[in-house]
């Protein structure tokens, strides 16, 4: 990896910038692990001293704080953009799930640091609580649209929703910027190929 200067400045110190700093931090993290990342392997890809990366952070847990947070902030505001508008819980559903395939394209390696995380820090087991409150709430929101008859409520909706998450989460191991599809054909073929399964079958005439 490059070891350029990192540049973009911050008023009082000019010629760093933390949004960087975050980006290769979380790189170093999904590389390396976050226990196998020290602060002087971050300081050796940034090009800058460990004293000017603790000018923007206090140290590699916040750096770890910041990754997940930002990618549980994502995924939270999709879940709730639909609150307000008048639509089915089915419909609510499937615009979640689209909008999580967004967000796991735009913040590919913040996703897959967050799905790494294991509970062996403050920090994480903070963020292991916040997945399970998102869990709960969309597996609520698996059973509303079952309740409504959009999709099938044959299946417990737990289960729905660890497979609809699962199929979604997959895309931090396969996909690729560079592999030809957008993030919308990504989103597109996804709900097609879960909701299609999803969704309750027609009965046959009498």
């Amino acid at each position: 990896m490059s070891t350029t200067p990192v540049t973009g400045g911050r008023r009082g110190r000019p010629g760093y910038d933390r949004a960087t700093l975050l980006d290769v931090a979380v790189a170093a993290f999904n590389e390396r692990g976050y226990d196998g990342t020290g602060m002087e392997e971050l300081s050796r890809r940034l090009g800058i001293t460990k004293s000017a990366i603790y000018h923007h952070v206090s140290g590699k847990e916040e750096l770890l704080e910041l990754a997940v947070d930002r990618a549980l902030d994502a995924l939270f505001a999709v879940l709730d953009a639909e609150l307000d508008r008048p639509v089915t819980a089915t419909e609510r559903l499937e615009e979640t799930v689209r909008g999580a395939v967004r967000v796991l394209v735009d913040e590919q390696p913040y996703v897959t640091l967050l799905l790494r995380v294991r509970g062996n820090s403050p920090v994480e087991r903070r963020a292991l609580e916040r997945r399970r409150e998102f869990d709960h709430r969309f597996a609520g929101l698996v059973a509303r649209a079952a309740a409504e008859g959009g999709v099938r409520d044959d299946l417990d909706p737990g289960f729905a929703a660890r497979v609809l998450f699962g199929a979604v989460n997959s895309l931090t191991e396969w996909y690729r910027p560079d592999g030809g599809m957008t993030r919308e054909a990504v989103a597109d073929g996804l709900a097609t190929l879960l909701f299609d399964g999803l969704r309750r079958p027609s009965r046959p005439p009498a």
